[in-house]
């Protein structure tokens, strides 16, 4: 029996993940009246606005792996360097660069004991937005520029194809900006998709998720399913966060969205600007897990 044979426990004592005082009700507050920034606010209507079916399908031809194709050749340290100043204008807890973020993500996965694949996941699960290397603005991929357009590199996902629902999307009130709510055939409960289809099967919002899936798929590296499901999953917080989408569940997803969910206990709760952690003083350890799940070396992006 392997660390990934059954459903995990998920901890409910968020202060065992935490390193600072914030009630865990002040985490993910996205409202004008609660302070949330207003690059917050504009991120998630340019995301309502400019995710539907034909810019997925466009961002999926864009960053295609087929016949080992790739945009740059880097190690996940040269990853790493390009990142260092990235900032994620979706997130309203945290205003520093997102390689502290990963770092403190993994280390609060570490300091719990949980196996050494998910430490690693949780140092890679952001770099996708690694995409901002070959983006623009104009696609939501701008991580240059102080207020750069960045909807289609961070933020909570939802399924395109089917009806964005009201009750499980932050800001909903920006789902009617969207230009397939006014297509019938992606604005009914089901849309494209077939009655508990699978979760696979599911097309969700472009973002740094889908992309580091598909690239740690493409370069086979050998972290185990589990892992696989946290990151391309980790920001669909309509699904594991809110039910949502339970009628195109598979069965099979009901224990593979609750590896995610723990996941998120400490990609949320590890946050923290008063937590500082230095990339050399943990690489050394983390380089060897890299080269342990297939991810050393120069790797296709």
């Amino acid at each position: 029996m392997n660390d990934t044979d059954s459903r995990p426990t998920i901890p409910m004592d968020m202060a065992s993940i935490k390193t600072n005082e914030k009630a865990d009700d002040k985490f993910r507050v996205y409202t004008e009246e609660s302070g949330t920034p207003q690059r917050v606010i504009d991120h998630y209507r340019d995301m309502r606005i400019n995710h539907t079916v034909t810019f997925y399908k466009k961002m999926e031809r864009k960053y295609d792996f087929s016949n080992k194709s790739y945009r740059q050749l880097m190690t996940i340290e040269e990853a790493f360097a390009e990142l260092e100043n990235y900032v994620d204008s979706s997130d309203p807890d945290l205003d520093l660069p997102n390689m502290l973020h990963l770092l403190q993500t993994a280390e609060g996965i570490r300091r719990a004991g949980h196996p050494d694949w998910m430490q690693l996941t949780g140092l890679l699960h952001d770099m996708g937005k690694i995409m901002f290397l070959w983006g623009d603005g104009n696609d939501g991929q701008d991580g240059y520029s102080p207020n750069g357009k960045q909807w289609a590199l961070g933020g909570d996902t939802f399924v395109v194809g089917c009806r964005i629902p009201d009750n499980a999307v932050v800001l909903p009130e920006f789902n009617a900006l969207n230009p397939d709510m006014s297509d019938p055939r992606y604005n009914t409960e089901y849309g494209i998709y077939s009655p508990h289809c699978g979760i696979d099967k599911l097309m969700f919002a472009w973002g740094h998720d889908e992309y580091m899936y598909r690239m740690l798929v493409a370069n086979e590296c050998s972290l185990p399913r589990e892992a696989l499901d946290m990151i391309r999953y980790h920001s669909a917080y309509p699904w594991h966060d809110k039910g949502a989408y339970k009628h195109l569940m598979a069965e099979e997803d009901e224990e593979r969205i609750e590896w995610v969910k723990l996941f998120n206990r400490f990609d949320l709760y590890t946050k923290d600007e008063g937590n500082d952690i230095k990339l050399e003083d943990t690489w050394p350890y983390y380089k060897n897990l890299c080269e342990k799940y297939g991810l050393g070396g120069k790797l296709r992006w």
